[in-house]
């Protein structure tokens, strides 16, 4: 039987429409028909949650994060221990430190009020991690859709592959690297810590024994960070302005004032100096910077397809 080429044109027009969804790839409009109102959903629970608590959004930014780089962003992270199932959420960088569960759920539960068993929890936490960020100032970008939410967690993985406040540069590079970044991505990326607080115990080794820290800001945090005691006390990541997505964070690493080992790494005379340097004087620089670099994040890995399922409780698995 022979077939015309205006009867086949049809058939490839929705095979050039459908085929990329049907192999897995992320696109902005994913629910633009089964949830048209996700987005909103999402923005107005983050205005909500960031208006309650600023340090909301630093929150839910950094769970982002510890997703991503365990597996990829499929939010692996929020599921809950059981008696037969060991989560991520008890590994070391996440236990006691992570924080904001109760927001992501909140969101679900609205998004599954607008559409059932549609939208994953994996997509809610990238979309959630955006509004946070815009809310305090920061830059907005283009989140792309269509994340499935993983069966299975990693705490091991968890333990080993997130960055942890005592690196220093060349792991912190090598950890990025590995998850396809480069090392600029990697300082752009750190400069989440405009925003947030850090605990005692992370930030404590930094402020008593390292040399390359100001001796002023380092009398400062020991004031609520004793040698001894005191892990869960807090101080913000950025001195001057801890609650506003900006670009004082890469002002006060050239003053020796960084609050973690790790942070101070970034200008310690090594290979990210010079872009220290030009984004303390270059916040549009920043700004777009780091955009691009949340879009690549959320492109880590992501579950697609029939791969993974649509979560109902973001705490377990269906």
């Amino acid at each position: 039987m022979a077939f015309s080429l205006d009867r086949l044109f049809p058939f490839f027009l929705f095979c050039l429409l459908a085929c990329p969804a049907a192999h897995g790839q992320l696109s902005p409009t994913f629910y633009a028909g089964s949830c048209p109102n996700l987005e909103s959903i999402v923005s107005s629970a983050m205005s909500q949650a960031v208006a309650t608590e600023n340090r909301m959004g630093a929150s839910i930014l950094r769970l982002f994060f510890h997703d991503c780089f365990v597996n990829g962003c499929d939010a692996s992270v929020l599921l809950d221990d059981t008696a037969t199932f060991t989560g991520e959420k008890n590994a070391i960088p996440n236990n006691g430190s992570l924080r904001g569960y109760e927001v992501i759920d909140a969101i679900k539960t609205s998004v599954e009020a607008a559409c059932a068993a549609t939208v994953s929890c994996a997509d809610i936490l990238a979309l959630a991690a955006r509004d946070g960020v815009v809310l305090l100032g920061g830059p907005s970008w283009t989140v792309q859709l269509g994340r499935r939410d993983a069966t299975t967690a990693s705490q091991s993985a968890a333990n080993t592959d997130i960055p942890a406040p005592f690196h220093d540069l060349s792991k912190l590079i090598s950890l990025f690297v590995s998850k396809g970044f480069s090392a600029q991505d990697m300082t752009t990326l750190s400069g989440a810590h405009t925003i947030g607080q850090a605990r005692c115990l992370n930030f404590r080794p930094h402020v008593y024994n390292d040399t390359n820290v100001d001796g002023s800001f380092a009398a400062l945090r020991r004031q609520g960070c004793p040698s001894v005691g005191g892990d869960d006390n807090l101080a913000p990541l950025d001195l001057q302005s801890p609650e506003a997505f900006d670009n004082l964070y890469y002002q006060n690493l050239m003053l020796n004032k960084g609050l973690l080992h790790s942070d101070q790494e970034l200008f310690n005379g090594g290979s990210q100096d010079s872009v220290v340097m030009t984004y303390s004087t270059n916040a549009a620089a920043f700004q777009s910077d780091f955009a691009a670099a949340m879009v690549k994040m959320g492109n880590m890995s992501p579950l697609t397809g029939t791969i993974g399922e649509i979560r109902l409780n973001c705490r377990t698995v269906n």
